[in-house]
């Protein structure tokens, strides 16, 4: 079973960015699509952004649209999330997730296999 680990968080001024990295190991078995994920305190994990393994379709919730990049590095394994133009209301614990499905599926419903997380706080 592939085995996630999230980098790159940490606490960041409005306006600053972070580059977050999500990185797979063991077997790639199901791996179609890696998602990242996050939530604030009492809140329910929100949809962030996503990228197809193979196609390279890229998705992302209408609050960052603009603002984050997904990227991968198909030879290390390894999901990015660059945030730029950070505000307040994207702190949280973000987390990188994989999904079995090979397409565009906004929803912790459809990701079985998780990372820790890393904490994202953007000070005003």
């Amino acid at each position: 079973q592939v085995h996630l680990v999230e980098s790159g968080g940490g606490l960041v001024q409005a306006g600053g960015s972070l580059r977050l990295s999500c990185a797979a190991s063991g077997r790639a078995f199901r791996m179609l699509t890696v998602g990242w994920f996050r939530q604030a305190p009492g809140e329910d994990r929100e949809f962030v952004a996503s990228i197809g393994w193979s196609s390279n379709l890229t998705y992302y919730t209408d609050s960052v649209t603009g603002r984050f990049i997904v990227s991968k590095d198909n030879a290390k394994m390894t999901v990015f999330l660059q945030m730029n133009t950070l505000k307040p209301e994207d702190t949280g614990v973000y987390y990188c997730a994989t999904s079995s499905i090979p397409f565009h599926a906004p929803s912790v419903l459809f990701f079985d296999n998780w990372g820790p997380g890393t904490r994202v706080t953007v000070s005003s």
